[in-house]
């Protein structure tokens, strides 16, 4: 079970996590209509994305209540 202070952080983190993926989500947009030279670029910052909707998820898992189905 999560404190109260666990879940005020679990809440702050996962409110960074949510910007920062939205904001990969706009560069990748912007890099796929203006390329770069270099495809790697948008490859690692779609990894990056992924791995942040990843953990976006788990923390979030964290904060759900328990529910019996």
């Amino acid at each position: 079970m999560l404190t109260e202070e666990q879940i005020a952080d679990t809440r702050a983190t996962l409110y960074e996590l949510h910007i920062e993926h939205r904001d990969l989500d706009q560069v990748i947009d912007h890099l796929l209509i203006n390329p770069p030279p270099d495809d790697l670029l948008i490859r690692r910052l779609k990894k990056r994305k992924l791995l942040l909707k990843d953990r976006i998820a788990h923390l979030e898992h964290l904060l759900a209540p328990d529910v019996l189905a």
